[in-house]
């Protein structure tokens, strides 16, 4: 069978989640590239430059952390104000260490292909139809 008749799900959910223990475990600073210019991304835009805007998600940082296969999701303050913030896993453009630049960035065309639901905050996973047209393969770039 191949991968496209399995419609399988992005693994940029997986691969985040995994830099981010590996970060967290080096004692390093995580920070979240971000598009800010996706669908229901909610993120404080009197900080985005250029579309994209760059969060610093180290445990200390951050309140109620939450990173599913849809999103990632908790608040922090910005300015002294606490914030919601909200960004769809599509929006997710890297995370990396603050201190060395070390992790990885994702190819922004991963989810290009993937039909997302128009409620991504009630929505558990992404719905794929049969005949949906295939999925583009994931690809990665690795810094040194």
């Amino acid at each position: 069978m191949s991968e496209q008749e399995l419609n399988l799900t992005p693994t940029r959910p997986y691969l985040a989640r995994a830099i981010y223990e590996w970060i967290c475990d080096n004692n390093l600073t995580p920070y979240l590239l971000v598009d800010a210019t996706r669908p229901n991304t909610d993120v404080p835009t009197q900080f985005v430059q250029e579309g994209q805007i760059v969060l610093n998600i180290l445990p200390s940082a951050v309140h109620q952390l939450h990173m599913s296969n849809d999103a990632i999701s908790f608040s922090a303050r910005f300015s002294g104000a606490s914030r919601d913030i909200y960004v769809p896993l599509n929006a997710v453009l890297g995370i990396y260490a603050k201190e060395n630049g070390q992790g990885l960035f994702f190819d922004p065309d991963e989810y290009a292909n993937v039909n997302l639901d128009d409620n991504p905050i009630e929505s558990s996973h992404t719905d794929v139809q049969e005949n949906e047209t295939p999925k583009k393969k994931p690809s990665l770039r690795i810094l040194e």
